[in-house]
């Protein structure tokens, strides 16, 4: 494996734990990993890698190494989060962005709002999430409420490797070497076995009506060329489809390729035998589709 750095910076008042690979003089690369996951996660994706690249994955706030928020989570924290790292390791640079899922929603809103500081942007099955009606937000806000009277928990596991028994059930394409290395930064021992060492925080619902419109908007400010990357066994395009912009009929792909095209420079690649942890299932495939795209000087 490509060898990492662990690091802690303040972003905002918080402790972030980050890792970095290569040399901090070659051109930058940030990647943001998804809901319930760790900066490690790109470890795969970063073997693949051929270029010189200085790779930064933080662990955003609440996942990982990276300091808990006890009065909860709220999606904007994670872009300003991300704006005070760029700050942090790449000042007054146009910057390489690549975020899956999760990350990849933060990453299109950043270069939207912030179109003259990113180079290139890429999302890893991270194009929205299905879109809502305003007429859906007292119910939203009543389910928060509620939620807020019994806090969520994490069951605990036997060991490590149970953690990792469990993410090979999640996921049968991933490698038991790859399940053990994902639990070792997905978990923590304890005396009487293993723990998730993510905030359970992060299960709250969210009270925000997802309004597509406004996240359209966002998107059109984009400068920068824009690649998504999608799994072609994915599990999300029915999740996608469910919203008020989704379509039944569609061949599940639509709802993706009709998001994109308010992205004034964006592309759609589809990773064969690969499901939503695509950087996971294929990241060599992966590496070959965003490293070229990230590395052009057009």
């Amino acid at each position: 494996m490509t060898p990492s750095r662990s690091q802690f910076v303040m972003l905002r008042g918080m402790r972030h734990h980050a890792l970095t690979w290569g040399d901090a003089s070659a051109p930058k690369l940030f990647l943001l990993h998804g809901w319930m996951d760790v900066g490690a996660s790109f470890q795969f994706l970063v073997d693949a890698l051929t270029r010189n690249w200085f790779v930064v994955a933080p662990d955003l706030r609440g996942f990982g190494g990276s300091e808990w928020q006890p009065q909860g989570y709220w999606f904007y924290d994670y872009i300003a989060d991300l704006e005070a790292l760029i700050d942090h390791y790449a000042a007054g640079e146009p910057v390489n962005l690549v975020g899956h899922s999760l990350g990849g929603n933060v990453v299109m809103q950043y270069a939207g709002v912030r179109a003259q500081r990113v180079r290139r942007v890429v999302s890893l099955e991270g194009f929205g999430i299905p879109a809502e009606s305003a007429g859906i937000a007292p119910v939203k806000i009543m389910k928060w409420l509620d939620a807020l009277h019994a806090m969520p928990e994490f069951k605990p596991y036997a060991n490590l490797g149970a953690v990792a028994d469990r993410l090979q059930k999640n996921n049968p394409r991933l490698k038991r070497g790859q399940a053990e290395f994902l639990a070792m930064h997905w978990a923590e021992k304890m005396a009487d076995g293993a723990r998730l060492v993510s905030d359970p925080r992060h299960k709250l619902p969210f009270p925000i009506v997802y309004r597509m419109e406004e996240i359209v908007s966002i998107w059109r400010k984009i400068e920068a060329p824009a690649l998504w990357v999608a799994a072609a066994d994915t599990n999300i395009l029915r999740w996608l489809a469910s919203g008020t912009d989704g379509d039944p009929d569609g061949d599940g792909f639509d709802i993706v390729r009709r998001r994109l095209a308010h992205i004034r420079n964006g592309r759609l690649e589809i990773v064969a035998d690969a499901g939503h942890m695509l950087h996971h299932d294929q990241p060599e495939a992966v590496a070959r589709l965003i490293e070229p795209f990230l590395a052009n000087s057009q």
